[in-house]
């Protein structure tokens, strides 16, 4: 019996030594010291020697078995930091290799545009002004001069939710909403999503309106055409002109187009401006004295003028942008050639 001992011991200071990995030192520690393992077992057979041998023989397998599990401790520590080091060596950070880029987003065309219009109207003493998307028909319709049987309905194919409501098709709802609370002099902008029944490549169902309302004493058409004429200038560039054409909505009068000299061709003629040397950009007008009596203004005393233009129509013509679509398909591709301070995509 004295013989085994004397055998597990040298077959497990051998394992311990060669084992390479702590996962390798474990198995060997249970092959040895484990509930099923040699030396478990060596003990169980004191049973087998005469009982005046037994205490000697238990408690040599004891001493035998507290020697193997500190060597095994040791042994363990020293692998657990060999294996520590390997590992931080294979992480080392080679500061020679060149580094990875980080994709950096950029602000969304639609937003830029609006973001900007903001800006150039804020310089001119406006305040930005928001109002519901869930609109009632009285504010869309009937408070700008459009009754239930006026014609000019049929321009606009709209959402209703119920007889009373539906989703906005402008946002001029939100002059009148402003109007009704104060009293001139006005100046706001108001911009935000509207909704209408179409959709091709140069319409959509949801889009973004960008109206603005001047209401003081002595505002001319004047006022109207400088103002759309430095907008024009700061959107597009100095160099870029506008030029009215008559026009018919329902809450103006008189009412016009503004078009801007092409921004592709500079006015001399091109495919994107089939030849006429210009673009539409928006629509307005005087606001019709029926409106501003509607809202409680004696139209004798004040007068106004407002305009409304899609923000799509003018990324698209900032941009070089065919396909209104494009912006809210939230293709990658489409997003990186606009880049961070846009271009365009011609």
């Amino acid at each position: 019996m004295l013989e085994k001992v004397d055998e597990i011991r040298k077959a497990a200071l051998q394992a311990c030594s060669q084992a390479s990995s702590v996962k390798d030192l474990e198995q060997a520690r249970v092959r040895f010291l484990g509930k099923k393992g040699e030396l478990t077992l060596l003990l169980r057979s004191t049973g087998q020697l005469p009982p005046e041998e037994r205490p000697g023989f238990g408690r040599l397998v004891n001493e035998l078995r507290d020697e193997l599990e500190a060597v095994w401790a040791e042994r363990e520590e020293q692998l657990f930091q060999e294996e520590e080091e390997r590992r931080l060596m294979a992480e080392t950070l080679d500061i020679t290799l060149p580094g990875r880029a980080v994709a950096r987003g950029g602000v969304h065309p639609i937003t830029r545009i609006i973001e900007d219009t903001k800006a150039i109207f804020m310089q001119l003493g406006y305040e930005v002004v928001e109002g519901p998307e869930v609109e009632l028909d009285y504010y869309n319709f009937e408070a700008l001069n459009i009754p239930p049987d006026h014609p000019a309905r049929d321009m606009q194919d709209t959402f209703f939710i119920n007889e009373r409501l539906l989703l906005r098709s402008q946002t001029s709802p939100v002059q009148i909403r402003v109007m009704e609370n104060r009293k001139p002099p006005i100046r706001i902008l108001a911009p935000g999503k509207v909704y209408r029944a179409d959709s091709d490549i140069t319409h959509s169902p949801m889009f973004h309106q960008i109206e603005g309302l001047v209401v003081d004493r002595g505002i001319t058409f004047a006022d109207l055409k400088g103002t759309l004429e430095l907008f024009a200038q700061r959107m597009f560039g100095s160099h870029t002109k506008i030029r009215l054409r008559p026009s018919y909505f329902p809450f103006t009068e008189p009412s016009a187009e503004v078009d801007v000299s092409c921004i592709m061709c500079g006015g001399t003629g091109c495919r994107v401006c089939k030849d006429s040397g210009w673009l539409e950009i928006l629509g307005s007008g005087m606001v019709d004295p029926r409106v501003l009596a509607g809202v409680g203004y004696n139209p004798q005393e004040v007068s106004g003028f407002a305009f409304g233009m899609g923000v799509e129509r003018i990324a698209m013509l900032k941009y070089g942008i065919s396909d209104i679509r494009l912006f809210f398909e939230n293709d990658v591709r489409f997003l990186k050639q606009l880049g961070s301070e846009g271009g365009h995509l011609c």
